[in-house]
């Protein structure tokens, strides 16, 4: 019984550590969503994925979740008209990062529902074994 108890909560942990990294890149995002190069031909800040991994986990017997690569996000970069910004081009115009904050509050929101589920299904494990050991006592 105890082996099923240790499964969910080393499957739950797995995907609280990356929830929790996919939130940190997507503050990241955020944070430089209108960041700009400090000169004129250099590339502002450019987005980044996280990726996931499913990996097999022989003692468990079960799949876990691992963050993978970050990837940068290779869409174009935002361009915006201000001549007399110091990184401006030839043409007055200013690259901005490929950032949607939109997007990556969409993201952040999803991120934390899938944290708030692994940390339900640890807490609810937790109260399963906490019940268990009661009825051992008893």
């Amino acid at each position: 019984m105890s082996s099923e108890f240790n499964q969910s909560l080393k499957i739950a942990a797995s995907g609280l550590k990356v929830q929790t990294g996919r939130m940190r890149v997507i503050a990241e995002n955020i944070a430089n969503a209108d960041s700009t190069a400090r000169t004129a031909g250099q590339d502002p800040y450019r987005r980044k994925v996280p990726t996931f991994v499913s990996k097999f986990d022989k003692e468990l017997g079960a799949a876990t979740v691992q963050m993978g690569r970050v990837q940068k996000d290779q869409s174009d970069f935002k361009r915006r008209y201000e001549p007399g910004h110091p990184a401006a081009d030839g043409d007055g115009y200013v690259k901005y990062p490929n950032v949607e904050t939109l997007v990556e509050s969409v993201d952040m929101r999803e991120a934390q529902r899938s944290y708030e589920a692994n940390l339900n299904i640890v807490t609810a494990t937790r109260r399963m074994i906490s019940r268990t050991i009661d009825i051992l006592k008893a």
